[in-house]
């Protein structure tokens, strides 16, 4: 620490002002202290933040780092009822287990997530984008995140799984709830959990009944018939592919926007240059992507990192925004460039528990994205740069609201600071 640097970073973790702008806390922590003790917010609980792009990815890496919390958390952190899901199937879902049981439910999972199957969502992906973009012409004025990125994730996410598109919403506040930073709000985690495996376990049961050519029925259908899936580990993965792919695709698409917005030189290569598109969202996933964090990781031993001791149990948070931005790994990392060359970003996570619908998620980015800007060139925000308020969730970094015009001309409030 030199002379001139603070003693303390920006904002406190996980507090207020840190949603807002993360990014400058997390600097100072990449360079200051890189595998930094903190209290967790839910049960004050002793917890490491790990900011370093090489740390982040060997602690995804390393079979010391379980994503089995209720194997291996400690007391304190187990009390805190921080391990997740606790008490629902998901308590052994895909997303915290280990091999050999990971390996089997991963394998099983994937197969319905081939290039060739991604592929053949392209059509979907394009015609709901298609309707939407339309829907939002026929106002000069819209909301990215209800209007646009809320509609096409939903409206994919549905198609593709094959579900009631009326019990999105319901499951995005369920998916929110489930991973709460107040202590106050701790005694909704069981029930959104359960919400969202109560409606996982209906789709199945529906399509078990009534097969149709979607995602659910394919995993139902697929695998070897002397290692058939479970009730509960098909609910769980269904339950899996729900939370990855609802909040976190809307998330995406609305901090691209936004990242857009603030840069319209980028904003003008992407529309006059089509082949720009699938960099572009690597170059903005890594910028400023959906997931803050990946999920809880504890220690199974004594281990040390960076020069840090963690003792057995320790709970581990790797931060993906702050890896993602890390000059170790990639030059001029404030910058925004969709033509930067070389991205291995950790935007989707690393390792055995990379994010299941990735391939997706980029489909849907690719086509999402630069549709809107084709579609409206002079998209201009609706509303100060300053009023742009991200929601209070450490693991999710997305707008509350994107309010734009059309046109500069369309803009009802003046987009300047106040």
């Amino acid at each position: 620490m030199t002379p001139s640097t603070p003693a303390q970073p920006p904002a406190a973790l996980f507090s207020p002002a840190y949603y807002q702008d993360p990014h400058a806390t997390l600097s100072w922590l990449r360079e200051n202290s890189p595998v930094h003790e903190f209290s967790f917010p839910v049960g004050d609980v002793k917890t490491w933040l790990v900011t370093r792009y090489d740390d982040v990815k060997a602690v995804l890496s390393d079979q010391h780092y379980s994503a089995e919390a209720s194997t291996w958390g400690n007391a304190e952190f187990r009390a805190a009822g921080l391990v997740a899901a606790e008490g629902t199937i998901l308590a052994r879902g895909i997303s915290v287990v280990d091999p050999p049981y990971h390996t089997r439910l991963r394998r099983r999972a994937m197969g319905a997530f081939t290039t060739r199957q991604v592929e053949q969502w392209r059509k979907t992906v394009q015609e709901h984008v298609d309707r939407i973009l339309d829907d939002c012409s026929r106002s000069e004025t819209f909301d990215v995140m209800d209007d646009y990125a809320g509609e096409v994730s939903a409206g994919v996410l549905g198609e593709i799984l094959g579900m009631r598109i009326e019990r999105h919403r319901e499951l995005v506040s369920a998916l929110n709830e489930a991973f709460p930073s107040d202590p106050a709000l701790m005694h909704k985690v069981p029930e959104a959990f359960g919400r969202i495996c109560e409606y996982a376990a209906e789709l199945v049961a529906e399509k078990r009944s009534n097969p149709a050519d979607d995602l659910t029925s394919a995993l139902i259908r697929g695998g070897d018939p002397d290692d058939q899936l479970t009730e509960d580990e098909l609910t769980g993965i269904v339950a899996a592919i729900i939370m990855g792919g609802s909040d976190t695709v809307r998330g995406f698409i609305g901090n691209a926007v936004l990242s857009l917005l603030d840069h319209p030189g980028q904003a003008d290569l992407l529309r006059t240059d089509p082949q720009l598109a699938e960099p572009a969202v690597e170059e903005l996933l890594r910028y400023d992507g959906a997931l803050s964090t990946a999920l809880f990781r504890v220690t199974t031993q004594e281990v040390e990192l960076s020069g840090t001791t963690l003792p057995a149990g320790a709970p581990v948070i790797v931060g993906l925004l702050a890896a993602n931005r890390d000059p170790r790994r990639f030059d001029r990392p404030e910058l925004l460039d969709l033509r930067r060359e070389g991205h291995r970003h950790v935007g989707f996570g690393h390792g055995l528990h990379n994010c299941l619908g990735a391939a997706l998620a980029r489909l849907e980015g690719a086509i999402a994205i630069p549709a809107l800007f084709a579609r409206f060139p002079e998209l201009a925000l609706n509303a100060p740069r300053g009023s742009m308020r991200y929601i209070d969730n450490w693991a999710i970094r997305r707008l509350v609201a994107l309010p734009v015009a059309a046109s500069a001309k369309a803009v009802t409030r003046v987009p300047q600071e106040v």
